[in-house]
């Protein structure tokens, strides 16, 4: 089956990989500088395996890259990927996604299938039959499903996919591109597979956001918020997999896009959506925890230094945006710290950060004189950081958010430890 996959950001390079795995014969098109930067494998992105997977699947010939619509001529299936630029305050740039869509079909020469996965509000696709005004297209949505971080694996063996059809053909045709590698399909109208992906997310941000609320009364009541997810959880209509878990806010991106997108829906029909306006207020309020807590270990210290633990959005990976790490180094910047940065992801002196912080090439360098040293992301290789190197440092305070080195630090005698929903008397156990 021949199938072309429109739009090479993250979501479009794991989508191409994954469906030329299942053998399908695909074309991935893009603009020509995005499309020559992919195919010599400099991708976007840094998912694990994702560069071999691309490699391989070029080799045995079933993945080829195309910088013009006439490569997807004789295409059964077109597969929309183009990403949803977000900006600063999480405002989603639904129109440029549109319009790039809406292009490449009117180039497109032939009759398709097209699946929408680009990350758009409910109606998107509506709009796009619109635009397109051809019978010769059937539309359908098939939500974003990654996992970043182990993207290829989740594509290739995923829980479910959920489904949006108008018809027959569309369905049959959908069927032939993932049956093979999806054991369950969840079949559903196009608008309701739109607002399905406006909930999943909705749901994890509230989830996250009740999290971190609960986590601020524990740490004042001198509970543990760790101890009260697992109350949480041991109760049959939560459960064991409940995504609740104390940290940091949710950074932009996914999760707030989706947040963006039901509240403005809400003020055109004219609903309230006070659980949906209350969570991303929520959310905001959280995000100010870190810089608070080191405000406090470092007030009084003339020229205060910082130490951030990790960059990027999520292990595995090597992005920086939508990073709440980033947001961090530049609160603590314009709060008048010096900010030194270290992560395994990013080369020392990446120009990305400008004059947010100083990109160091190890932990050590990083800690070396700070006043205070933040856990921002979670690469298991910082719990091989010697434990000295905190207690060596000139004033020995770590914020840990998601308390990830708390087994190892929370008992150090020469550190103050700060982690997120702990009581600042608690005893390790």
């Amino acid at each position: 089956m021949k199938i072309a996959v429109v739009g090479l950001w993250h979501l479009g390079t794991v989508t191409a990989a994954g469906l030329a795995a299942a053998g399908h014969d695909v074309v991935a098109i893009d603009d020509a500088a995005i499309v020559e930067e992919i195919a010599h494998l400099r991708l976007p992105v840094d998912e694990p395996g994702l560069a071999e997977l691309i490699a391989a699947e070029r080799a045995a010939g079933r993945l080829t890259f195309a910088a013009h619509p006439s490569a997807a001529s004789g295409a059964e299936l077109v597969w929309i990927c183009y990403d949803t630029p977000v900006d600063d305050d999480d405002r989603p740039d639904v129109a440029s996604v549109i319009e790039r869509a809406s292009a490449f079909l009117a180039a497109f020469d032939g009759a398709a299938v097209v699946a929408v996965s680009s990350q758009l509000p409910v109606g998107s696709i509506a709009e796009l039959e619109r635009r397109a005004g051809s019978a010769r297209f059937c539309f359908a949505s098939i939500p974003e499903n990654l996992r970043l971080g182990s993207a290829i694996a989740y594509f290739r063996a995923p829980d479910r996919f959920v489904v949006g059809v108008r018809d027959a053909r569309a369905r049959a045709t959908i069927e032939r591109a993932i049956g093979s590698f999806a054991p369950s399909i969840v079949w559903v109208s196009v608008e309701s597979a739109e607002v399905t992906k406006h909930a999943i997310n909705a749901f994890l941000a509230t989830s996250v956001a009740f999290a971190n609320e609960l986590a601020s009364v524990c740490e004042r009541v001198g509970a543990d918020a760790r101890e009260v997810e697992r109350g949480l959880k041991s109760d049959v209509r939560i459960g064991p997999k409940a995504y609740l878990r104390a940290g940091e806010a949710f950074a932009g991106g996914t999760l707030a896009r989706d947040l963006s997108f039901l509240a403005t829906l809400g003020d055109r029909e004219q609903l309230a959506l006070e659980q949906i306006r209350a969570t991303a207020a929520s959310n905001e309020r959280h995000r100010r925890w870190t810089a608070e807590r080191v405000a406090e270990a470092t007030r009084g210290i003339a020229a205060p230094r910082a130490a951030i633990l990790g960059l990027v959005y999520k292990p595995g990976t090597n992005t920086l945006r939508a990073s709440t790490a980033v947001a961090l180094a530049r609160a603590l910047r314009d709060g008048g710290a010096a900010v030194s940065a270290y992560d395994p992801a990013i080369a020392a002196g990446d120009a990305r950060l400008g004059s947010i912080a100083t990109v160091v090439a190890s932990a050590a360098e990083a800690l070396d004189g700070a006043d205070v040293a933040v856990i921002a992301t979670a690469w298991p290789a910082f719990r091989e950081i010697d434990v000295a190197l905190f207690e060596r440092m000139r004033h020995p305070v770590v914020v840990d958010p998601a308390r990830f080195l708390e087994d190892r630090l929370a008992d150090a005698h020469a550190v103050r430890y700060v982690g997120f929903g702990r009581s600042p008397h608690a005893v390790t156990r």
